[in-house]
């Protein structure tokens, strides 16, 4: 990895993109600074650092924005949501599948609607936080001179609204003409942010006495054995070989192909552990709603539901493992590639075309999901697992989460990918501008 990257820096063209990436995510670093008007970022930044589940993890994915209410407090939130919803939705509905097959001009479309649908599901979210913001605690959040009412949602709807938009810009900028995917860019930026406060925090619990030497070792000891596993299994992946028969091109025979048709140990990432967070986030807010009206059922709630009780986390990691399955079974379809195998005149070996290779896909991709399921259920505990050796507790294992070192993991390794491509095919050119086939031409 370090030779790759040593090797880049040398090539004027990526030093261009790697600055023009740099300089783009400084740009959205910045508006991390600035306050959404109307909104008290200090009052909200203590709010949102005792607060857990999916509003922690929303903060830490965002580096902070959410948790300041900044003007890019939703970031790029909106449009993952907006992408998630977008390909269940074209497995599910013949129009848009059709238009993902028409090739570049198809995925354009699509791509458009996605954003779309990110803008309109930030000024839902927004105007959610307005009304949020607006009416907890007698207006404990707002700003000296601004009062709860249409005139501050609008004004929130508003700038959110702008600081979508602007990130969704940023992002395709530096898909373009910087390097790595935009997006998942951002999301790096906004996790590695967090880290340098989790540890200048780590340090003062250090100093203070409140925890030991050696449950530091041993709290990024667990880090480390995390990120190693996620490397692991987001490498991992079964082949399956692929056979295809002998075809007659214009008169010529062309022997028999063999690749392999490749099954992730994790394909769906990151997304079940999000839906699982968003369903345990319900019982806070049930929590909030009944404080005060119904305390009998806050108890209950909490005793069984919380994250911090046996049931609640084992009701997390099984929520884990349903979505993980149930996102694996929308994204892939054993009939289709069966379909699409005999079409081609593909087909498993010892394995019959049709029926029998539908169900051979489905089976390994069963038993693959089981293992990948289990893996996303482990990263749920990772922080239960820091407290437990180290004693460290509170937004700190938040920042050192097993979800966000998934992602932080897999954006590092598809731009290690994208930096080797570059480097293969700079590569390539030069060595055809320096031999002889150039003076030849």
């Amino acid at each position: 990895m370090l030779r790759a990257f040593r090797d880049a820096f040398r090539i004027p063209e990526l030093q261009r993109k790697f600055l023009y990436t740099l300089l783009l995510l400084a740009i959205y670093r910045l508006g991390s600074a600035i306050p959404t008007p109307g909104v008290d970022p200090t009052s909200i930044s203590q709010a949102a650092g005792s607060a857990g589940g999916l509003l922690s993890l929303i903060s830490n994915i965002s580096g902070g924005n959410l948790a300041q209410f900044s003007i890019f407090a939703l970031g790029v939130l909106p449009y993952i949501t907006s992408s998630i919803i977008m390909q269940i939705l074209t497995t599910s509905i013949p129009a848009l599948e059709k238009l993902q097959k028409e090739g570049e001009e198809g995925r354009k479309a699509i791509a458009q609607y996605t954003r779309y649908g990110a803008i309109g599901l930030g000024a839902i979210q927004a105007l959610f936080f307005a009304i949020l913001v607006g009416e907890a605690e007698s207006g404990r959040f707002l700003a000296s001179g601004w009062e709860p009412g249409w005139m501050f949602r609008i004004n929130v709807v508003l700038t959110q609204v702008a600081g979508i938009a602007f990130t969704l810009w940023i992002g395709e900028r530096i898909t373009e003409v910087g390097i790595g995917n935009g997006v998942s860019m951002i999301i790096f930026a906004g996790i590695a942010a967090s880290f340098p406060t989790a540890i200048s925090q780590i340090i003062d619990l250090y100093q203070n006495e409140a925890v030991s030497l050696l449950g530091i070792v041993a709290f990024f000891l667990v880090i480390l054995a995390t990120v190693i596993g996620i490397v692991l299994v987001l490498q991992a992946e079964r082949r399956i070989p692929i056979q295809y028969a002998r075809k007659e091109i214009g008169g010529k025979q062309y022997a028999k192909q063999q690749t392999y048709l490749p099954i992730k140990l994790n394909g769906a990432g990151v997304i079940p552990v999000i839906f699982a967070s968003a369903v345990m986030t319900i019982v806070q807010v049930l929590e909030t709603s009944f404080a005060t009206s119904n305390p009998e059922l806050v108890t209950f709630l909490q005793r069984w539901f919380s994250l911090t009780s046996p049931t609640g986390i084992a009701l997390d990691v099984l929520l884990v493992i349903g979505f993980t399955f149930l996102y694996n079974s929308i994204q892939f379809d054993p009939k289709r590639i069966a379909e699409n195998l005999r079409e081609s005149g593909g087909f498993i070996p010892s394995v019959r075309p049709g029926v029998a290779t539908a169900e051979y896909l489905n089976f390994i991709s069963t038993r693959i999901t089981l293992w990948g399921a289990i893996f996303l259920g482990f990263l749920v505990l990772v922080p239960q697992v820091m407290q437990a050796v180290s004693g460290i507790s509170g937004s700190t294992l938040f920042a050192f989460s097993g979800t966000g070192l998934l992602i932080l993991v897999g954006v590092a390794l598809d731009t290690l990918k994208q930096v080797e491509a570059q480097l293969t095919l700079r590569s390539y050119d030069g060595f055809i501008s320096k031999g002889r086939l150039r003076g030849r031409l």
